[in-house]
């Protein structure tokens, strides 16, 4: 099960009711991991108004160096510092090496855990491969913004789900030999080989994905084919050129790319009222909704 939190859902300059960017994602497979996308002024106290403990972030994403969406990695690793953090911090971004380090080295600390910056490429149009663990991997694609930008997928891996039905018509029984069977993709029953396609079913894997800031473009399209969830930038109700979308150009590239679900976030604070803004969007495409801080969202394979 994944579990996203909308913790900033502004665009620019905060308001009394929307943070700056960020969004935890949470994967609730063998172990508990939590990652973070964006990491805006206040994340830290955003984080610890939702429940979520930021000591268990061990990956950062930051779509792309403007204030509004990585101001807030200051104060978090200090605050991770001080509480004695021992633990590797990793930070992925397009030219990730040559900001992460002006921020560990500002101001008067001593690091007690290593915090380690990885280049994402921001140029061309290949999709990435630059996370995996045995449950998950990370995909990360440039976007067409003012400064160089990508956007993140985040694709859960295909399970196999055993079907008893199959096990029967081949008279095998259930037992120990089957989390072997589902770690190794073959494994030994009674002196005979068993595959895994031979007695289960391939489930496919959740597959979130989140625009950062960007016009719309090719790139989203390609990264988003098929997923859940779009979380794309829904900036303004009209077109602009100011390297955002509007609602509209959003709900077009949720369409196209065949997702189920599309939620519209970076909002500008000149709209008091996000029903306009969803409304818009869904004329275009249906299942939409407009982000708002501490909005959940559980997606369940």
């Amino acid at each position: 099960m994944i579990e996203i939190t909308f913790l900033g859902t502004v665009s620019g300059i905060p308001s009394k009711q929307r943070n700056h960017p960020a969004i935890a994602l949470e994967y609730l497979g063998e172990e508990r991991d939590v990652l973070l996308f964006d990491c805006g002024e206040g994340t830290q106290l955003q984080l610890m108004k939702s429940g979520i403990s930021f000591m268990k972030i061990d990956k950062i994403f930051i779509t792309h160096w403007h204030a509004d969406h990585f101001a807030g990695l200051i104060s978090l690793i200090q605050t991770m510092n001080l509480e004695k953090r021992t633990k590797e911090l990793r930070i992925f971004a397009p030219e990730a090496e040559k900001f992460v380090s002006d921020i560990v080295d500002l101001g008067y600390f001593g690091m007690r855990f290593p915090v380690t910056a990885i280049n994402v490429p921001f140029e061309g149009e290949e999709i990435s491969l630059i996370n995996e663990t045995k449950d998950y991997q990370v995909f990360s694609i440039p976007v067409y913004h003012t400064v160089p930008a990508v956007a993140y997928c985040f694709k859960e891996k295909d399970r196999w789900s055993i079907d008893v039905k199959k096990l029967k018509e081949l008279g095998l029984r259930r037992g120990v030999w089957l989390k072997k069977l589902k770690k190794y993709g073959a494994a030994e029953y009674k002196g005979k080989e068993v595959k895994i396609e031979q007695v289960a079913i391939s489930k496919p894997g959740l597959k979130v994905v989140y625009s950062g800031d960007t016009r719309p473009c090719e790139n989203v399209l390609k990264i988003s084919q098929d997923s859940d969830l779009l979380i794309h930038d829904g900036t303004f109700l009209e077109e602009s050129a100011k390297g955002h979308a509007d609602v509209k150009q959003a709900a077009r590239i949720a369409k196209k790319a065949n997702v189920k679900q599309l939620i519209l976030t970076h909002i500008s604070r000149r709209y008091k009222d996000a029903r306009e803004l969803e409304e818009e969007a869904k004329k275009v495409f249906e299942n939409t909704k407009v982000a708002y801080d501490f909005m959940k969202v559980k997606l369940k394979g």
